[in-house]
């Protein structure tokens, strides 16, 4: 029987995070909807009942106890199902001018070319190559809602794939990622629940994208390279799409946490509460 590589993750992660007791998962200081949790100091999400949210400091302790690499400036938002998690985070980059056409053929070919230009660097660092294999949801942009989204399929040395999908919201004065972790399996149904419940995520007044004004801050790229990394795609000077590279060398980092499904230790902390209640 074949066992797929992102169910040996699963499983890992199962095992991870019996390292943590559940006291301590216990500790955090989780909001439980019905409530509005605070994004930073320029965003709000509406926090459904059996829904938890976490600020940054406690988001981070919940990454780290599950043998998970925290960037620091996430905050979780997730049902307590353990169906998904989704990871908010705000990037003050300026305001991304929305007038560009997303070419996504051309886009796709450009990152594959990056990915693979970034294996040799992971192979000469020991990791896994990484390949890009098409889009599982095509990058896409609703000019009503200032949302950007796309899913990329990637396959690892060994031919197990994944789905990495983002979301980018543009506001004023820059831009809230929110990175959706889910099962592969689990992806499509969990994507309808998520933006479903990202309809409850606002900017406060001041710092919407309607709120700009001559001469706010203007982020030094569009939406093309939003998809290609971001900042990271405009870091040096050579090349637009030639300096996402090590935007892919480190995409690792994406990947294996949606893999992983932290949501398992959801499940298990407030399945077991609510039983007990």
């Amino acid at each position: 029987m074949k066992i797929h590589w992102a169910a040996l993750l699963l499983l890992a992660a199962v095992c991870f995070t019996a390292g943590a007791s559940a006291q301590e998962a216990q500790e955090l200081q989780w909001q439980r909807g019905p409530g509005t949790g605070a994004i930073g100091d320029n965003a709000t999400i509406e926090i459904p009942q059996d829904y938890v949210f976490l600020d940054v400091a406690e988001t981070a302790r919940y990454v780290e106890m599950s043998k998970n690499i925290s960037t620091a400036d996430e905050q979780l938002f997730a049902p307590t199902s353990g169906d998904w998690d989704a990871y908010f985070s705000f990037s003050a980059e300026g305001y991304v001018k929305d007038n560009e056409t997303l070419d996504a053929d051309a886009l796709l070919e450009s990152m594959k070319n990056s990915q693979e230009e970034a294996n040799v660097d992971r192979v000469r660092r020991g990791w896994d190559e990484l390949h890009l294999v098409g889009w599982h949801i095509a990058p896409r942009y609703d000019p009503q809602t200032k949302v950007l989204e796309w899913a990329t399929i990637l396959k690892n040395g060994s031919g197990g794939s994944s789905i990495n999908y983002n979301t980018k919201v543009l506001g004023r004065k820059g831009i809230m990622s929110v990175q959706l972790v889910s099962s592969p399996e689990n992806f499509d149904a969990a994507l309808v629940a998520f933006k479903d419940k990202l309809n409850g995520f606002n900017y406060k007044p001041g710092d919407r994208y309607a709120d700009y004004r001559a001469g706010d801050h203007v982020a030094e790229y569009g939406l093309a390279a939003l998809v290609a990394g971001g900042a990271a795609a405009v870091a040096t000077k050579k090349g637009f799409f030639g300096m996402i590279a090590a935007f892919f060398v480190a995409a690792w980092k994406l990947i294996i946490p949606a893999l992983v499904g932290l949501g398992l230790w959801l499940r298990s902390l407030f399945g077991k509460k609510k039983t007990k209640e």
